[in-house]
């Protein structure tokens, strides 16, 4: 089944021509960029409970901890304004959320919409986590934590509030803003159905790099439109997840019906990235047009580990244009051991509730992710460094993979390895004289032998004119 026919109906917001503007200001916020604005803000939002009322501010700069959006409710961060969250954990309540993978008490985001329906976040203004604190408080943990085999619990332990947490909810719309700093992810869409993100920028590379600032991570959420966003981050940027380990193994809740399309990627781990949280499962994704450069690891990465269990199908990605991109076509089923697989050190005997969630053992059968029918095509790259990395399980190989119209130019050809039935169609492979793409414990691979390898001495590195015109038959 395809998104697209229910996207109307799921993703309207209603509305009434006579619903009420309502200032913050005149609940008492001040916007001065120092005075704290939470309980005037959270004041105004609440009387706009249920009304299709806009909530709204006057120019300035709103110092605020979380706030929460109810049903029926419309917020508009107009031009001239910026909300700020405060540096100081007391203005984010924990609450039960799940949180890379897991289900657990963490602290709220700086905007939530939290099991509501029919909301919408709109704007041309500024949402800002301030996220230099909470970077530092991160990377000072790590440090420790590095040294002590806890690289895995690093995530979990340091309580860095996301910008935006969509969560049980439904009917949501996030269109226009400017979301910048993130402590943690900047937009997580989690438990919901019915999501549109539309015409955003993200920013995380502003005044410091931010560890674990994803972009949009939708998570095991249903029937998701993510358009025209634009993307600088230093970790996933349009990211698919879906629970991890036995706890996602546990809930089982499937991310489906998704549409990522016409986005930019300036910086971050891949243009769309599939995991590593994949325990319930991907079905009926699609992504396309979507641009990426340098700073930027890879076009297409399907990551996991074989602890996680779950994998995906029905995976259509298709039209990326990528200029400096490490890797345009990866997958990789072992990812980041250090981070992926938990074990308690030695002595340890006073464990939080949730490490203990994360050392629980899967057995093998559960653990092994599949991935089968996934069609990639129409990918331009130049300047890789390796044009194609796969790799799965030998007891879990990658099933019906159809890649075609694939133009990358990089300076190694890369392999095929624990695969079953691959079709390769008009592939070339730019690369050195001596490079070739290999393959390795896999069986039924079409299209090998027709791999076109112009010479990278002899090519300035420009796709032919008539890759761009390709289309799948």
């Amino acid at each position: 089944m395809r998104p697209f026919a229910l996207f109307a109906a799921l993703f309207m917001v209603a509305g009434s021509a006579s619903a009420a503007t309502i200032f913050v200001n005149d609940y008492g916020a001040r916007g001065d960029g120092s005075t704290l604005d939470t309980a005037a803000i959270q004041r105004a939002l609440d009387s706009a409970a249920g009304h299709h009322s806009t909530v709204t501010f006057r120019p300035g700069t709103y110092l605020t901890g979380s706030i929460f959006i109810r049903s029926g409710t419309h917020l508009d961060v107009p031009s001239g304004v910026t909300l700020r969250g405060v540096q100081n954990l007391d203005g984010y309540p924990l609450m039960p959320t799940r949180v890379a993978g897991i289900e657990m008490t963490w602290p709220a985001a700086l905007v939530n919409v939290y099991e509501q329906h029919d909301v919408e976040i709109t704007g041309s203004g500024i949402i800002d986590g301030d996220g230099s604190y909470w970077w530092k408080s991160y990377w000072d943990l790590r440090h420790d934590y590095d040294t002590k085999g806890l690289r895995w619990a690093s995530d979990y332990d340091a309580k860095r509030p996301r910008l935006i947490q969509i969560f049980n909810a439904r009917k949501v719309t996030l269109r226009g803003l400017t979301l910048q700093r993130s402590g943690f992810w900047t937009v997580h869409i989690c438990y919901s159905t019915g999501v549109t993100v539309d015409h955003i920028t993200i920013q995380n590379n502003i005044g410091g790099k931010g560890p674990s600032t994803d972009g949009v991570d939708i998570d095991s959420s249903s029937h998701v439109l993510v358009q025209h966003a634009d993307i600088d981050v230093n970790d996933d940027a349009l990211c698919l997840k879906a629970g991890r380990d036995a706890d996602g193994l546990r809930v089982n809740r499937p991310t489906e019906h998704v549409v990522l399309r016409d986005s930019i990627i300036r910086r971050g781990a891949a243009a769309v990235t599939f995991g590593s949280e994949t325990s319930g499962g991907f079905h009926d994704i699609e992504a396309y047009n979507l641009t990426a450069g340098t700073g930027v690891g890879a076009g297409v990465l399907l990551k996991s580990a074989r602890v996680r269990g779950g994998g995906g199908s029905d995976l259509r990605i298709h039209d990326l244009h990528l200029d400096g991109v490490g890797i345009p076509i990866e997958v990789n089923l072992n990812w980041n051991p250090n981070y992926s697989y938990a074990t308690l050190p030695a002595g340890v005997h006073d464990a939080p509730s949730y490490w203990k969630t994360l050392v629980q053992p899967v057995p093998a059968e559960q653990g092994l992710p599949h991935f089968s029918d996934v069609h990639i095509w129409n990918i331009e790259a130049k300047h890789a460094k390796t044009a194609i990395a796969i790799a799965a399980y030998p007891n879990a190989k990658l099933e019906r993979f159809r890649l075609d119209h694939l133009h990358l130019e990089a300076q190694k050809a890369g392999h095929i390895d624990n695969a079953d039935d691959v079709s390769l169609q008009d592939v070339t492979l730019v690369v050195p004289q001596d490079e070739r793409l290999t393959t390795s414990d896999s069986t039924n691979i079409r299209g090998l032998d027709q791999i076109v390898y112009p010479s990278l001495e002899s090519s300035p590195g420009t796709p032919h004119a008539e890759q761009s015109s390709r289309k799948t038959p």
